[in-house]
């Protein structure tokens, strides 16, 4: 059973209702009806093996900027390589750092906004915003597969029914990213600290084989094996962006 923040989290899923319209960085008045652009789903398994990049001293192609933004206290980082700046593909690589560096323990093909990446993120650009992220919340339609971050599990995560077909399954399982929301809050929670025009509700949740409205989307099996592998503990971050404002 979940501790103080069950009561708190379960309110903030009731207050949030299906305000899940602000969720993968839409809005209300958004169109996250277009969010599963692909015909069909077609979720993608690990890109790669598990740890065949051991002992690291650094996060792999992520230059002195956004490194200097991962706090000290971080020992689990979720890496969100983009392709392009302009481009919705990505690969998602899951380090862990231990006694003698970061060994790489999942990579997955994965989507991001469907435009590409920004360094200056608002409501409705289709684009995922660069930059190093806590990650602190999860939840989902499905029940906890194990997670060891608050897990909020509701059926209000279920996207809207004018939203594409192929998308039914997104948020199935989330994990919030801390961009514009309160930390320790349900994902559902609306409340964006910076203003609406900044845009929110940017998750890391299941793919749907194309490209999203600001989220990073990752196949089941990369889902679950997120979640299960995040700890509070180790107070995991997410790092995003496209392969050249990573490495700046």
């Amino acid at each position: 059973m979940r501790t103080a923040g069950s009561a708190m989290r379960t309110a903030a899923v009731a207050a949030a209702g299906l305000v899940l319209l602000a969720g993968c960085g839409g809005g209300a008045g958004g169109d996250g009806k277009d969010d599963g652009a692909a015909k069909g789903e077609r979720p993608r398994g690990p890109a790669r093996g598990g740890s065949s990049t051991t002992h690291l001293k650094h996060i792999p192609e992520v230059g002195t900027a956004l490194r200097s933004r991962i706090p000290a206290a971080s020992r689990q980082v979720v890496a969100v390589y983009g392709a392009g700046v302009n481009s919705a593909d990505a690969t998602v690589v899951l380090y862990d750092k231990g006694a003698n560096g970061w060994d790489r323990k999942g990579s997955w093909d994965a989507h991001n906004g469907r435009r590409g990446w920004t360094v200056n993120h608002h409501e409705g650009d289709k684009r995922s915003p660069v930059g190093v992220f806590p990650l602190t919340d999860a939840g989902g339609v499905l029940p906890d597969p194990g997670a060891k971050l608050p897990y909020t599990h509701s059926s209000a995560f279920t996207p809207p029914s004018y939203w594409a077909k192929s998308t039914r399954h997104d948020f199935d399982y989330v994990v919030a990213i801390n961009y514009n929301r309160v930390k320790g809050t349900s994902p559902l929670d609306p409340t964006r600290p910076q203003g609406q025009s900044k845009g929110g509700g940017v998750w890391l949740h299941l793919d749907h084989g194309s490209g999203t409205s600001a989220c990073v989307s990752v196949p089941k099996a990369g889902m679950r094996a997120l979640l299960r592998a995040l700890d509070p503990a180790r107070h995991p971050v997410v790092v995003m962006g496209d392969k050249p404002h990573l490495a700046a």
